[in-house]
């Protein structure tokens, strides 16, 4: 099973919501606006199986696993960006194998709460749930984007049940 740390210096899983101020993190990303949920695997499929690549070629290098980052709630559809934390800043465009066009982005800067999900995709839903009433009860606002860190990397030889996926909300800025 392989692993890689967070841009945030995590390698061990956060068995607790940690609320902490992170660093803006330069991005390779693939965006989408109203993107279908259903096709959501596709997207993802044909941006990592060519990003990692496409950017060693461009002399850029990911510093932490591949995201989701969500500009707004997905229902049937999604406002997202997906790809990698990246060492440097990607000026210009790359187009993958798979038609999908990289660019540049962030993951923002600023308060945020974190924890990370052990277990299947399938119980992310349930994960984010139970994130939001933890950030709630710590008296705090979650604000968007949110994203989620693939931490382990699916492959057919994984077990679903060791997949790490961390949780990150933007929180609302405190005054003082």
């Amino acid at each position: 099973m392989t692993a890689m740390p967070t841009p945030y210096g995590d390698t061990e899983a956060l068995e607790h919501c940690r609320i902490e101020t992170a660093p803006e993190v330069p991005t390779a990303v693939v965006r989408q606006q109203d993107f279908p949920m259903y096709d959501m695997a596709s997207l993802m499929d044909g941006t990592f199986t060519h990003l990692a690549e496409a950017l060693a070629g461009a002399g850029i290098a990911p510093i932490g696993p591949a995201f989701a980052l969500h500009h707004r709630q997905p229902v049937s559809t999604a406002d997202c960006e997906v790809g990698f934390p990246v060492d440097r800043v990607l000026e210009g465009e790359i187009e993958l194998p798979s038609g999908y066009v990289v660019t540049g982005s962030v993951l923002p800067g600023g308060r945020v709460a974190r924890i990370s999900h052990r277990g299947a995709y399938g119980g992310l839903a349930e994960a984010w749930g139970a994130f939001t009433e933890e950030i709630g009860e710590a008296g705090e606002q979650m604000i968007f984007p949110f994203w989620e860190f693939y931490v382990t990397m699916p492959g057919p030889d994984v077990n679903p049940a060791t997949l790490r996926t961390d949780l990150v909300s933007l929180l609302e800025p405190r005054e003082g």
